[in-house]
C-alpha cells in the first residue's frame, strides 16, 4: 500500500522549498495554507485544515512553521508519524527572545514590507547562498500573502504548546539562524543546515527521509 504524506510547508511557503527532496513512491499532497480568520487560534486553524487530509493515520511532514502546525494537526488526529524539519515540537524550543517579544507584542511593530523584503539580511537567515535559492527566496516572499504572514508570526511568538505528539522525529541543522539548534531536541542533525536546507543540503535530508519513510 502506498503511503500517504501530506507536507506543511514554512511560514508563507509553498511546495517550491522541497523540490530537491526525493519522494517518490509515496502519495503526496502539500497542504494549501488558507487566509486565517480574525484573531484565529493556530488550533482552531490547523482544524480547518483538516479537510484537506482525507487519509487515515497520515504521515505529516513540517517544515518550519508547518512543523508547528503539523503538531497541532497531530494533536487532533492519529498520525503514523510526524517529521519536523528546521521546526520545533513545543514552545520551549522557541527561542525564548521570540517569546518575549510575542509576550510585549513587540513583533507587531515589525512593518510587513521588511518581512517580506529579500536583502543580504535575509538570505544570512535563512541560509540561502546560492543565486538559484535567493532568487526562490526572494520570490517566495514577494507570493507570500501579507495577513497571513503577520498572523502566522504572532502564533509562532505566542505559541503555548506542551504536548509532546507520538512518533514525532525531529531533523534540524546546526546553522539554523531563526530556530537555532541548541534550543531544539532533535534526532537527527545535518551539519551546516540552514533553515532552508530542504534546497541545499537535499542530498543528506534525502537520506535521512528514506529511513522514517
Amino acid at each position: 500500500m502506498t503511503k500517504e504524506l501530506y507536507i506543511f510547508s514554512g511560514l508563507g511557503a509553498d511546495e517550491r522549498v522541497f523540490q530537491r527532496l526525493d519522494f517518490s513512491g509515496l502519495s503526496t499532497t502539500y497542504i494549501k495554507w488558507i487566509v486565517p480568520q480574525n484573531k484565529e487560534t493556530i488550533e482552531h486553524y490547523a482544524t480547518r485544515l483538516l479537510d484537506q487530509i482525507a487519509t487515515t493515520k497520515p504521515i505529516l511532514v513540517g517544515l518550519s512553521f508547518g512543523g508547528l502546525i503539523a503538531v497541532e494537526v497531530a494533536k487532533q488526529i492519529d498520525t503514523e508519524k510526524v517529521i519536523l524539519i528546521a521546526s520545533a515540537k513545543t514552545k520551549n524550543e522557541v527561542p525564548f527572545y521570540y517569546r518575549f517579544a510575542g509576550q510585549l507584542r513587540l513583533h507587531k511593530l515589525l512593518p510587513t514590507g521588511m518581512l517580506k523584503s529579500s536583502n543580504i539580511v535575509t538570505n544570512w537567515f535563512f541560509g540561502t547562498n546560492s543565486a538559484f535559492d535567493k532568487q526562490l527566496l526572494k520570490q517566495i516572499l514577494i507570493d507570500t500573502d501579507p495577513t497571513f504572514l503577520k498572523w502566522a508570526i504572532d502564533r509562532v511568538a505566542r505559541w503555548t504548546n506542551q504536548t509532546q505528539t507520538k512518533n514525532i522525529f525531529h531533523i534540524h541543522g546546526t546553522n539554523d539562524k531563526i530556530l537555532p539548534l541548541n534550543f531544539v531536541k532533535c534526532n537527527f542533525i545535518v551539519k551546516n543546515g540552514g533553515h532552508l536546507m530542504t534546497l541545499n543540503k537535499a542530498d543528506e535530508l534525502n537520506r535521512i527521509l528514506k529511513q522514517l519513510l
